[in-house]
């Protein structure tokens, strides 16, 4: 595992496994993008998927809000977010890299511990 911190997982349900896994591999690009561009920085899923990201409807994550779409909107919003940032966590803990987590701010934030840091 990949995180510094003993951390639980759990499983995302209502989704099927192939768009389970296209929402894994589109997180895992954009976790990609975020160390290339602020290493160092603590992220989590609104940082990656939130403010100018948060129109889902043709991305791989359109599934994960299609699975809350009974509830009222603020609270499908609410859920397919908190199911989203189950599935970064996997994603994270899954990845070949190190990463340090902590919960702050009220979600879980990630940081990559890049073994070049500090190097100039």
């Amino acid at each position: 595992m990949s995180l510094l911190k003993d951390s639980a997982l759990r499983s995302v349900l209502g989704i099927g496994p192939e768009e389970l896994k296209g929402a894994c591999m589109f997180l895992q690009g954009a976790v990609y993008c975020w160390c290339k561009n602020r290493p160092q920085e603590w992220f989590a899923l609104r940082d990656l998927m939130g403010g100018e990201n948060t129109y889902w409807l043709n991305t791989p994550l359109a599934p994960v809000y299609r699975k809350h779409s009974g509830l009222p909107d603020g609270d499908a919003f609410i859920a397919a977010g908190k199911d989203a940032g189950w599935i970064l966590k996997r994603v994270i803990a899954e990845d070949a890299r190190e990463f340090d987590t902590r919960k702050a701010e009220l979600v879980r934030q990630y940081r990559w511990l890049s073994p070049h840091a500090g190097q100039s």
